[in-house]
């Protein structure tokens, strides 16, 4: 066998072997997810009896039903807490994110550097071990248990700000701005209109992030809240769980609430997947 046979058959057993692996690894990431699908169907017999991936007795409109009248309709002032806290969260969150990214990189002051440090050390935090001592302030502020003690909180997001400055530094040439400055532009309009403009990709990828991050926290709105009017999705189906022992009927209620919390998710990276793949791909162009 010739040098080029056996270089073109081992590179034919190489790419078949790694395309066998990225399928295995597509194959591991799906089942979760074709797992919910088809129990969020099934009823609390099925689901107890392990009959939950089963192609028939689909009970998905019974339910939808249910779980639209469960407790007088609660889950879905959930999933709308959900919607502010993650929505509303994240849009103003991203807006603060690139206004600080925009000023770290294209203006000079004292101690500018050590301050963007500081940012940096910030990402080294987990929430989780800041989710007490905010607690403890908002207890002394008088926040405790209502929609701010898990709003604002949700506005600091000191990755976001490292990403922003990346994004401001490959998006926004100083000449851009300079002509902006030369035409009488001020610095408030020459970063809405042509700053903001430029800087979108990284918006939209810091607004996925912190969404995504806000719709699935669980740890910050189980310290703060008590009153259940005021959960998020993920807390209110974890008080659901908690009762299926005793109750198995919220089986069903968990499993196709899960699946109903998926879909704001699904419709944020579809519609905006141009912009966030333009934002992960900044780097790699500059």
């Amino acid at each position: 066998m010739s040098a080029h046979a056996r270089k073109s058959r081992h590179w034919s057993f190489s790419k078949g072997a790694v395309n066998a692996a990225l399928g295995l690894v597509t194959l591991y990431t799906l089942l979760p997810l074709g797992w919910l699908v088809t129990a969020s169907a099934k009823n609390t017999p099925d689901l107890v009896g392990g009959n939950s991936l089963s192609l028939s007795n689909f009970h998905l409109g019974d339910n939808l039903n249910s779980l639209a009248t469960a407790e007088g309709g609660i889950y879905f002032r959930w999933f709308l807490n959900s919607l502010l806290y993650a929505g509303g969260g994240a849009l103003l969150c991203a807006f603060i994110c690139v206004c600080a990214g925009y000023a770290f990189e294209v203006y000079r002051f004292p101690g500018k550097e050590k301050l963007f440090g500081l940012v940096l050390v910030g990402v080294l935090v987990p929430t989780t071990a800041l989710a007490l001592p905010m607690y403890l302030l908002a207890s002394d502020v008088g926040l405790v248990n209502t929609f701010w003690a898990v709003f604002i909180p949700s506005l600091v997001f000191p990755f976001g700000v490292y990403l922003s400055r990346i994004f401001v530094a490959g998006y926004v040439p100083g000449e851009v701005l300079e002509a902006a400055r030369m035409d009488g532009a001020g610095e408030l309009r020459t970063f809405w209109s042509i700053g903001l403009r430029m800087v979108m990709p990284g918006f939209v990828t810091v607004f996925l992030f912190q969404f995504t991050a806000i719709w699935n926290n669980f740890f910050l709105p189980l310290v703060m809240l008590s009153d259940d009017r005021l959960f998020p999705v993920s807390l209110g189906l974890y008080s659901w769980n908690a009762q299926t022992r005793s109750f198995p009927e919220f089986y069903p209620l968990v499993v196709t609430g899960s699946l109903v919390a998926v879909i704001p998710l699904i419709v944020a990276f579809v519609a905006l997947q141009r912009h966030w793949k333009a934002g992960l791909t900044a780097g790699s162009v500059k």
